[in-house]
């Protein structure tokens, strides 16, 4: 755990440092909270910023965990990751830092983005509820930093993964349940929208704030939890043997 803490700091360190990126991160979810929340004119429930919050949270740690993939190639590239294999650690802290440091700043930065939603007039959930949708966002930070990273390590360059992140980022948030309930999509979108997984983590959310813990769901988010770090670390140590 001490060398898990170490990779973690550092990115931690590294990240903070950068002023300029850690306020930029957060301009988009804003911009799409404040101006899509507040002017859209939506017909279909009386406060949208009350709907749009969960998904822009959502959206916040997904693209979060996303950016976060190419970290260790990033690394590679640099020359760091073959002076970290050289450490008398475990392998593995290199990618568990990695990726609680990916999942903790999405936390940070989806934080910021709920306190601006209350802000602007969405509604105050009481503190079990908070902690409720924290464990969501935890879950969804380890599932998608966790695939995103296994993309990265798969395919092994850092340019070509930016260019997969892209294609990949704006269509699963446009073709999800964030912007709009599955009653007024079109029926091709509703098919796409029940079977993406950021609908399922959103719908977790509002069932949150409607005052419904979804155990299921939560139980299957975790299910996938592991299932995607332990295909990450088999992943991660294919690309690691190869350096």
């Amino acid at each position: 755990m001490n060398a898990v803490y170490y990779f973690f700091e550092r990115e931690m360190t590294r990240w903070l440092r950068a002023r300029i990126a850690v306020v930029s991160t957060l301009m988009l979810p804003a911009a799409w909270l404040i101006f899509v929340g507040l002017a859209m004119p939506i017909r279909f429930t009386d406060n949208y910023v009350d709907f749009l919050t969960p998904g822009i949270i959502i959206m916040t740690v997904f693209n979060a965990s996303m950016a976060g993939g190419s970290l260790l190639l990033y690394d590679n590239l640099l020359g760091f990751l073959n002076k970290f294999l050289a450490l008398p650690t475990p392998h593995e802290s290199i990618l568990f830092g990695k990726i609680l440091f990916i999942t903790t700043r999405g936390l940070i930065q989806a934080t910021i983005i709920l306190c601006i939603s209350v802000l602007i007039g969405s509604t105050m959930l009481d503190l079990p509820r908070y902690l409720a949708i924290f464990a969501i966002l935890i879950l969804i930070g380890l599932l998608f930093s966790g695939i995103a990273t296994t993309i990265a390590l798969m395919i092994g360059e850092y340019d070509s993964y930016g260019a997969v992140n892209a294609m990949i980022s704006m269509p699963l948030f446009f073709t999800s349940s964030a912007l709009m309930p599955y009653n007024v999509m079109p029926d091709w979108l509703r098919i796409i929208a029940h079977i993406n997984p950021l609908s399922f983590a959103i719908d977790s959310v509002r069932s949150i704030a409607a005052g419904t813990i979804p155990y299921p769901q939560i139980a299957i988010m975790g299910c996938l939890c592991i299932g995607v770090l332990g295909c990450c670390v088999i992943v991660f140590r294919k690309f690691t043997t190869r350096l």
